[in-house]
């Protein structure tokens, strides 16, 4: 029996906190502006309206 609508959604949801805190990691260990870049559009691929920034 195959899983629910909603199970595959909270699952997609986990997974991209998961990996958006993965990112904000690697982000602020990044040291260069060009990985920064690459990081903030890996980022928003994910999830468009994440702005990863440190202010």
């Amino acid at each position: 029996m195959g899983r629910r609508h909603k199970d595959r959604e909270l699952a997609q949801k986990r997974k991209r906190k998961e990996k958006l805190k993965k990112y904000r990691k690697l982000f602020a260990a990044a040291k260069t502006e060009p990985e920064r870049q690459e990081l903030q559009e890996k980022v928003s691929r994910i999830s468009p309206f994440t702005v990863l920034s440190e202010s």
